[in-house]
């Protein structure tokens, strides 16, 4: 064999590889990014996929807890937010505090007292004074100070910044 056939089947075999790993990458690449002719199949499988996620779709999201209209509802649903917002207290301790504020009277108002005669009755489940509710209502609940679960969760939030706890809490606050 002549050097130049030497030379030439070099090349060719040098080419020929690089061909073949050109084709490797192409094929690969094709693999990887589908065509437009593979994207049918794809499509079917998607939509075919999609299926499980609108039957989950249908189904009801988890119904929102539904508290009843009335003291231990009320207690029931403060101290969920209470516990979402990090407050603490315990249901016996808002029961017993609120029993002796206002006897479960969400209306109950104090005319009496030094805040009522310096014109800021206290009011609500737990005879909360307006200016005292203001600064310690929660957020999420009705900004109206007679609402029982925002005066009970800005009751017990400022119970909690005075004393610890609403639980903590024995007499007139």
């Amino acid at each position: 064999m002549t050097a130049f056939t030497q030379s030439s089947t070099a090349r060719f075999r040098k080419l020929s590889f690089t061909g073949l790993a050109t084709a490797g990458a192409a094929a690969l690449a094709l693999t990887l990014a589908p065509s437009p002719a593979h994207a049918a199949p794809v499509a079917a499988a998607s939509v075919a996929s999609e299926a499980p996620a609108a039957k989950k779709a249908d189904k009801p999201k988890k119904a929102k807890k539904v508290y009843a209209d009335n003291l231990d509802g009320w207690i029931k649903e403060a101290l969920d937010i209470m516990k979402a917002e990090g407050i603490p207290g315990t249901y016996e301790g808002l029961h017993r505090n609120i029993m002796r504020e206002s006897s479960g009277n969400p209306n109950a108002q104090n005319n009496w007292d030094v805040n009522a005669q310096n014109g800021t009755p206290s009011k609500g489940l737990l005879q909360v004074i307006q200016p005292t509710f203001e600064a310690y209502h929660v957020p999420g609940t009705p900004h109206d100070m007679t609402d029982p679960v925002a005066n009970i969760t800005a009751a017990a939030n400022y119970a909690a910044d005075k004393y610890g706890s609403i639980d903590n809490v024995d007499s007139a606050y």
